[in-house]
């Protein structure tokens, strides 16, 4: 079985002048569930090269056992480094993708139309797309074949409103993921912060917020076992 992973390319936060990228623990701990269940991965993003990382996520507090196995794993480590150009991807060799978060993706993906085509072709050839905490905001540009938004009438969670106040970033970042799902016409629904909150909805999964990231690989390993 082959799982794509996006990673976001964008390594600005806002005009702050801080860093930002993806969110080490949205990847490993998807990453080595996946692993560990004899999937082959293959990363891309849309720049290519090296997947900036939030420097937060590798703050001492911030780690797990599947970040500190991912910071020891040379392999891992080399992927990351040298990803696949999203552009250089083919849909055929993947049997789903899956999307990490951080707020990266809030920014490049969004509006990738490498990205976007990529999730449609995966959708409408019935492979899962799964995303956790900000990476769903690469779904708000995204149709369906009839042309309206994909979220549009499907159960969606990411991160939340009162999540994104509580960093602080309410203001800096360029929408609020969870209003942006509403105004969509997605039926956004949350669990408590920081907890472990999942939506599945047929072929697309959502995950809250980094304590989502392993469950939403659980969700997806089980919609690919269900499909064999």
């Amino acid at each position: 079985m082959n799982i794509l992973f996006v990673l976001t390319s964008h390594s600005e936060l806002g005009n702050t002048g801080n860093k930002t990228g993806f969110w080490v623990e949205e990847f490993a701990a998807p990453y080595y569930t996946m692993v560990d269940a004899g999937v082959n991965i293959s990363i891309a993003s849309p720049a290519g090269g090296q997947a900036p990382i939030d420097p937060k996520s590798e703050a001492e507090d911030a780690q797990t056992t599947a970040t500190k196995r991912f910071y020891a794993d040379h392999k891992a480590m080399n992927a990351v480094a040298n990803t696949i150009k999203l552009s250089d991807v083919k849909v055929d060799d993947y049997d789903a993708v899956f999307y990490p978060g951080g707020h990266g993706p809030l920014w490049d993906l969004a509006t990738d139309k490498t990205s976007i085509k990529l999730i449609e072709t995966f959708y409408n050839t019935q492979k899962p797309i799964a995303f956790v905490c900000h990476a769903p905001a690469a779904l708000v540009n995204v149709k369906a074949e009839n042309g309206q938004p994909l979220v549009k009438g499907k159960k969606v969670t990411g991160f939340s409103n009162t999540e994104e106040a509580a960093v602080g970033l309410t203001e800096i970042v360029p929408f609020l993921l969870e209003d942006e799902f509403v105004k969509l016409g997605g039926h956004y629904s949350k669990g408590a912060n920081w907890g472990s909150y999942t939506q599945q909805d047929g072929l697309l999964i959502t995950g809250q917020n980094p304590a989502s990231s392993e469950a939403v690989a659980t969700l997806l390993l089980k919609v690919l076992e269900g499909k064999k």
